[in-house]
């Protein structure tokens, strides 16, 4: 198969083989292919007990709005900064 890039996406592809990352330009597309046929089929099952815990939780009424969110990682943080 022979594909034609972008001389950008040809020198960053280029760049990561002279940096290690990939042992060639071959390796480097195949992989980034592979993981964006990872991320198509991704149905985010691995999400779905997550929700229902926030919302199980939203119903026991722990929530918070965003303002008190800010005020508690603000209290957080200004602890680390001392």
């Amino acid at each position: 198969m022979n594909i034609t890039l972008p001389r950008e996406q040809q020198e960053w592809l280029e760049a990561q083989v002279k940096a290690g990352a990939y042992e060639s330009i071959d390796e480097a597309v195949a992989s980034i292919v592979a993981e964006h046929m990872h991320l198509d089929f991704d149905d985010l099952e691995w999400a779905k007990p997550l929700v229902e815990e926030a919302r199980a939780a939203a119903e026991r009424g722990e929530v918070m709005t965003l303002e008190e969110y800010r005020q508690m990682m603000d209290e957080r943080f200004g602890k680390l900064e001392r």
